[in-house]
């Protein structure tokens, strides 16, 4: 909702990103961010966006309620507090399929590598005088060659994402 409402209140007032940056002195990378809903301004600098867009925090939050400037800041870091918290949810469930799509990947190149050895490359010793069988036989040496060397670095480099994505407690 926050980011939603920085971006359609920053183009309604004729801003760009890059202007918008200027007047509260972040770079434009931040209210790309902001806008996308990556991150959130901190509650000194939500202030100096409403003042350069000339709105009440509380429209910035979503909300037309009118309180006391000390209500309307424990609204603001509670409101920062929940999207915060939402924003390390979405990171941690990021991690978790990051971590679990590597153990898949993992898994998927032992079974091939299984497979390989299981077979020990049966094309070597197909008849190849007819054209179809010998393009099926190089697809299938290809692939084997090419996997044989190429999955050993991959393999390890999963495994060392598998470390990297692995829940610290």
């Amino acid at each position: 909702m926050l980011n939603e409402n920085i971006k359609a209140i920053r183009k309604s007032k004729g801003l760009s990103q890059q202007e918008l940056a200027v007047k509260v002195n972040v770079v434009r990378q931040t209210i790309s961010k902001w806008e996308q809903g990556l991150s959130v301004p901190d509650s000194d600098m939500l202030i100096s966006i409403s003042e350069v867009l000339e709105t009440p925090v509380s429209t910035l939050l979503g909300e037309n309620v009118i309180e006391s400037k000390i209500n309307d800041l424990k609204a603001i870091s509670t409101k920062l507090e929940v999207i915060n918290l939402q924003l390390a949810r979405r990171k941690i469930t990021r991690k978790r399929m990051l971590h679990w799509f590597f153990i898949s990947l993992c898994a998927v190149i032992a079974a091939i590598f299984a497979i390989i050895l299981t077979f020990e490359s049966p094309y070597l010793g197909w008849d190849y005088s007819d054209p179809e069988t010998a393009v099926l036989g190089v697809a299938f040496h290809s692939f084997e060659w090419l996997f044989v060397r190429v999955a050993p670095i991959i393999f390890i480099g999963i495994i060392i994402g598998i470390f990297m994505t692995q829940k610290k407690e």
